[in-house]
């Protein structure tokens, strides 16, 4: 498999989410990739931990409500170094050509710039950042371009 060469922000989907195109930062800072979720409940479902959420758009519009069994809750210290348990889920994502099954936290980012962040190990393996590009898949600051 060739390696991508991605900008320090492109345009992602995450097909099983009915979430994207959307515009998100590549952060090799960040271990995990994160999601900018709402209305954030965890329930039991046959012992296994079960989170639903809403995805919010970046005009505050809701997105698609969502559900997908818990992979774990880890520890994550966000950008102003506050730590915070966060629920993961598995879902696949498609960024350029490539789809691949990634872990992903959720969380409320709406005074971020983005409302996802993609980390290093998402990257790791499949692409290369190029700090100083931006949408070299495709796409502009506005538009996602022509998806594949």
């Amino acid at each position: 498999m060739k390696t991508l060469q991605v900008g320090w922000r492109e345009w992602v989907e995450l097909p099983e989410l009915a979430i994207g195109p959307i515009k998100a930062k590549v952060d090799t800072g960040a271990r995990t990739s994160a999601l900018h979720a709402i209305d954030i409940e965890i329930a039991e479902r046959d012992g296994q931990s079960w989170v639903t959420f809403t995805y919010e758009h970046e005009d505050g519009s809701l997105g698609t409500h969502n559900e997908a069994p818990v992979a774990e809750f880890r520890e994550v210290t966000n950008s102003g170094g506050q730590s915070e348990l966060r629920p993961v889920i598995k879902t696949p994502l498609k960024l350029g050509d490539v789809y691949k099954l990634i872990e992903l936290t959720l969380t409320q980012r709406d005074n971020m710039a983005y409302r996802m962040l993609v980390g290093r190990t998402t990257l790791s393996t499949d692409f290369i950042v190029a700090p100083a590009e931006s949408f070299l898949l495709g796409g502009d600051e506005a538009n996602p371009g022509n998806p594949e």
